[in-house]
């Protein structure tokens, strides 16, 4: 669990959030969502609460939020892992008004913010989900967190799973597996999910090479990102499975061999690696990451 969280200073960031809707709105838009941020925080009723909330493109519009390197560097001091670079103008506009109803109780907080989950459109529940890792008692809203990756709707499983520190953070070990898996499932890249190596483990990496297995038998392609997880975890048992994989005539996946096989601190991986050096060598020398590979696979997906 992430201490970053428990110390998220909320006035902070609301304020930091007003800057920057201020930087970007005409002066009446930024007025009416500042207002009606003001009067969330004053206790409104539950109507305005929820048509606000989904009134905010009105005024806001749907552009991409592009914030300064400044400003990033702005988010990560304030919640380490939270990345609203991604995110549109409006998406930050209804996390604002969210956060206007922060200081409310533990039980009137989630009671509300639960009913705004089920009334929620698809955009509305994008929004939602981006802003799970600055919302307060995060401990508390983990089951909603694991509907939103059991979404069949991918740019909602993408706002929990993608870009976003709360799942590593706060979700136990069968959640966080099954966020791996189907990241996998739908084509959603791995190198996007935050605190992979952190919460690598055996039973995911045991999953990972089966559904390696069905992949095959299958006869389609298994991404190369999949060895990610599994690689600290490469044993006699499994050194088959990397030898196929090392086959692959195209280089991402000789090169994710590789990389999967210097995690594993194995003899069986260690003499793999021997075995094939020169492909060792080809990867140090282009200094290839899991970072390299999940993008060129993206660009080939």
């Amino acid at each position: 669990m992430s201490g970053s969280q428990k110390k998220l200073d909320l006035k902070t960031l609301q304020s930091t959030i007003r800057k920057w809707l201020e930087r970007r709105l005409d002066r009446e838009a930024y007025q009416k969502i500042d207002d009606t941020f003001n009067s969330l925080v004053g206790g409104a009723e539950d109507w305005e609460v929820f048509s606000s909330f989904s009134g905010v493109p009105r005024f806001t519009g749907k552009d991409k939020l592009e914030l300064t390197p400044e400003e990033i560097r702005e988010a990560d001091a304030i919640r380490s892992g939270w990345s609203p670079k991604y995110w549109s103008i409006d998406q930050l506009g209804r996390t604002l008004l969210l956060l206007g109803i922060a200081e409310r109780s533990k039980d009137e907080f989630l009671d509300k913010l639960e009913k705004i989950f089920i009334s929620s459109d698809m955009g509305e529940a994008v929004a939602l989900y981006q802003s799970l890792p600055i919302l307060p008692w995060p401990e508390d809203l983990q089951d909603r967190a694991a509907e939103g990756v059991r979404s069949n709707i991918t740019s909602v499983f993408n706002a929990v799973a993608l870009h976003n520190p709360y799942p590593a953070d706060f979700m136990d070990d069968d959640a966080w597996n099954q966020v791996v898996l189907k990241a996998l499932f739908v084509g959603s890249p791995l190198y996007k999910i935050q605190g992979i190596e952190r919460r690598n483990n055996e039973k995911l990496a045991k999953m990972l090479v089966e559904y390696a297995h069905e992949r095959w038998s299958a006869g389609r392609v298994v991404s190369p990102e999949l060895w990610r997880p599994v690689g600290p975890f490469i044993d006699e048992s499994t050194t088959d499975d990397v030898k196929k994989v090392i086959s692959n005539p195209e280089p991402i996946h000789q090169q994710a061999a590789i990389l999967a096989l210097s995690a594993s601190k194995s003899d069986a991986a260690k003499n793999l690696l021997k075995e094939n050096s020169s492909l060792v060598e080809a990867v140090e020398k282009a200094n290839i990451t899991w970072e390299d590979i999940g993008r060129e696979w993206e660009k080939s997906d």
